[in-house]
């Protein structure tokens, strides 16, 4: 039975409206700069990806070869070295619940330690895993206070400390140095501790920008979360959950019902986004994403030098295309889609923020100064 004529002007009103937004959208970490277009096809297929990405199951409408690839993918950008596995997940918050469930089962006793800074979602998932947590101060530019970690774990030194580190904050863009966590732990003879780090957004920036700080596997990460919508770009959320295999291994289960390990938070999962971000991957590649954060970067010099010519306080830190400024008034931030918190809001450049996009928001914000 087709569509009503109705329906349709419902769906035609609501595309419409969605395309219209999408030219003041620059408040949040998302790309909108993609073309999937060639992937419509698939739409047309019941595709799950049921289970561990590495291991056959019993569901064959599947893209776990795809998944796998992606995964490969991440673990090379990420140092992961062999002892790696990782999934698709639905985004940056289930890869951090996956971390810190991993941290859990290692250190059932330990100490969940997080920033002021740290995304909203991790004290939601600490409350769901159950796990005992301490905040530390931020730095006034969003990083943890490392003085105030390193007295925290001095008394709370007979229990395992999982440490959640930032790699982006999300309000100001900030970097908790891992290699700076791990070398306060190594001074404090701390040998059982686990760090994840959240890098939703950082995770797709940091590798392409020279001389920016190390937060993988490498210099001491245990698991990481990556998001795949934000800085690579996908119609639906989606992101990357990354470990090590001998820490998943803990955790494995032999499922009868679908015939694979079940490894993953979730049992059914989404299998288009994976091809997603392996068409992103493929037609992009690492030199067209190096040249994409240099561009953003590039834009977000330019932001901040337009806004302090109105006479805004606009800065961002380092390794970060996040531009943060004095929260405009409030028909800004509705017309914009701004992210306001604690006086301050920000931009945040994507590939599909341009120049041209920065001028129309900042002809509008002195519009919204001329009214007051």
């Amino acid at each position: 039975m087709a569509l009503s004529p109705e329906n349709h002007r419902q769906l035609e009103a609501l595309y419409q409206k969605l395309k219209e937004e999408s030219q003041t959208f620059v408040g949040y970490p998302c790309n909108l700069d993609f073309d999937y277009s060639e992937l419509a096809p698939f739409f047309n297929c019941a595709i799950n990806n049921v289970g561990d990405p590495f291991i056959s199951s019993n569901y064959h409408v599947n893209t776990h070869e795809f998944e796998r690839e992606v995964i490969e993918f991440f673990a090379e950008l990420t140092h992961a070295g062999k002892d790696f596995w990782g999934y698709v997940t639905n985004g940056g918050t289930e890869g951090n619940m996956y971390g810190l469930y991993l941290a859990r089962e290692l250190y059932p006793q330990g100490i969940v330690f997080y920033s002021q800074d740290t995304h909203y979602s991790v004290t939601k998932m600490l409350r769901i895993l159950n796990m005992r947590n301490i905040m530390i101060r931020s730095q006034d530019n969003g990083e943890i206070d490392y003085e105030d970690l390193k007295e925290t774990l001095k008394i709370k030194r007979d229990f395992p400390p999982i440490i959640m580190a930032n790699i982006g904050t999300t309000m100001k863009g900030a970097v908790d140095r891992v290699e700076t966590i791990r070398e306060i732990l190594n001074e404090l003879a701390i040998s059982n501790a686990y760090i994840h780090c959240d890098a939703a957004l950082g995770g797709m920036l940091l590798p392409f920008i020279d001389g920016a700080p190390r937060f993988d596997f490498a210099v001491g990460a245990d698991s990481l979360s990556i998001s795949g919508h934000k800085f690579v770009g996908s119609p639906t959320p989606c992101g990357i959950a990354l470990a090590k295999k001998r820490n998943v291994d803990r955790i494995a289960r032999s499922i009868e019902y679908v015939g694979t390990l079940d490894t993953t938070i979730m049992g059914s999962r989404n299998g288009l986004t994976p091809l997603f971000l392996w068409y992103a991957i493929h037609r992009v590649g690492k030199d067209g994403f190096r040249k994409k954060v240099e561009q953003c970067l590039e834009v977000a010099d330019y932001a901040i030098e337009q806004l302090k010519k109105c006479g805004q306080h606009a800065w961002r830190n380092e390794y970060s295309t996040t531009v943060v400024f004095p929260c405009p008034p409030a028909d800004m931030v509705r017309k914009w889609q701004l992210a306001p918190y604690k006086g301050i809001a920000h931009l945040v450049i994507m590939p599909h923020v341009k120049k041209e996009r920065i001028d129309r928001f900042i002809n509008d914000l002195i519009k919204e100064g001329k009214k007051s």
